[in-house]
């Protein structure tokens, strides 16, 4: 009779340890790849509600300084109030209203802003503002607003007429339709804040209207006068 421990091969536990390990670390990977699929997206959401938050943020302060400035010259920046500004302050900046970055520049120029910063649409096609408004080539560069703005209006106006809207992709009269996850942030005449919708062909809805439609109520069948960020 042979003894039992010769005709049994030895025991190998690595080897049979070893497909156990490999489904433990499969499943471990496959949990990490999920937790990654469901995180990345909640901190996605999370940064673009954070990024719009902070552009209302920059509306109101503009706001701010349109109804200051209009409380001063009379009216908002407009190709008329630059030669005041110049008058009254001195400032060596050039001052026009051809772009809005012109005339946020008035707002700066005629020191009742004293920062960039409110400018900053915080959307992905535009960048921070870098604080250096001494000279032409430093105030408000190219991509360093995305807001633009509707030219000819007053605090007398209709209530609900937007005066600064984005975020518009600087150089063009393109809505930037990614970066507030297809919204958009609106400042009012009445100085209110409001997120819209901006829908597939990339018009900001209001009224059922695209926002600079003259056949939209609020322009009387009048095509606004807008000036596009630079």
């Amino acid at each position: 009779m042979k003894d039992q421990s010769e005709t049994q091969p030895p025991f190998d536990g690595v080897r049979k340890r070893q497909p156990i390990n490999q489904w433990m670390w499969l499943l471990l990977g496959a949990i990490v790849v999920f937790s990654v699929g469901i995180t990345l997206p909640m901190v996605k959401r999370q940064r673009i509600k954070a990024n719009q938050t902070s552009a209302v943020s920059s509306l109101r302060g503009v706001g701010f300084a349109l109804y200051e400035f209009e409380s001063e010259y009379g009216r908002f920046p407009d190709a008329t109030t630059a030669s005041k500004i110049k008058q009254k302050t001195g400032t060596r900046l050039t001052l026009s209203d051809r772009t809005s970055n012109d005339i946020f520049v008035q707002l700066l120029a005629s020191e009742l802003l004293f920062t960039e910063t409110v400018f900053n649409t915080h959307s992905g096609t535009s960048r921070k503002p870098d604080e250096n408004w001494s000279s032409d080539d430093t105030a408000l560069e190219h991509g360093e607003t995305g807001f633009a703005f509707i030219s000819g209006l007053s605090s007398k106006d209709n209530p609900s007429c937007p005066i600064v809207f984005g975020p518009v992709i600087p150089g063009t009269k393109t809505i930037d339709m990614k970066s507030f996850d297809g919204k958009a942030v609106i400042l009012d005449v009445s100085g209110s804040i409001r997120s819209t919708t901006i829908d597939s062909s990339g018009r900001i809805m209001i009224n059922g209207f695209g926002i600079l439609d003259p056949q939209n109520p609020l322009w009387n069948g009048k095509a606004p006068d807008v000036k596009w960020p630079k």
